[in-house]
């Protein structure tokens, strides 16, 4: 016996989506910084990297988790936290991979934008969780 099917909501498929997404990334190029980098830069830039994953990971099942809010409740707040988490892996992440590999310094100036966005998801995670559900 099946059980009966939920329709996904929008946001929610999207936001799955993306964390599908993004943790297949995170387990690809966590696997080449332990296996590829590992002799090919410095300690402290495969620490760079590390972090990199780790910030990634952790806020890949927080953009699954939002996900899954979807299901009971939708709203401004929440579509914003889900963004804001895309957009902080891919600053975050994404410029301390490329300063990593290539040691461009003024990358660094990127990251915190990152951090901010993760910052602020965070913060509307926890008003949109707050709020009532909108149509």
């Amino acid at each position: 016996m099946n059980a009966p099917s939920m329709p996904l909501p929008a946001s929610a498929r999207t936001f799955i989506t993306l964390a599908g997404i993004s943790g297949f990334l995170m387990v690809a190029l966590g696997a080449f910084g332990a296996h590829l980098l590992e002799n090919a830069i410095s300690v402290d830039q495969l620490k760079v990297w590390e972090t990199a994953v780790k910030y990634q990971m952790v806020h890949t099942v927080a953009l699954l988790a939002l996900a899954l809010l979807f299901f009971w409740k939708s709203n401004g707040a929440l579509r914003w936290a889900g963004w804001l988490f895309v957009e902080g892996i891919v600053l975050f992440s994404g410029s301390l991979y490329i300063y990593a590999v290539t040691d461009i310094s003024w990358l660094g100036m990127i990251t915190p934008f990152g951090g901010i966005a993760f910052l602020v998801a965070w913060v509307l995670l926890i008003v949109g969780s707050l709020q009532k559900r909108s149509s």
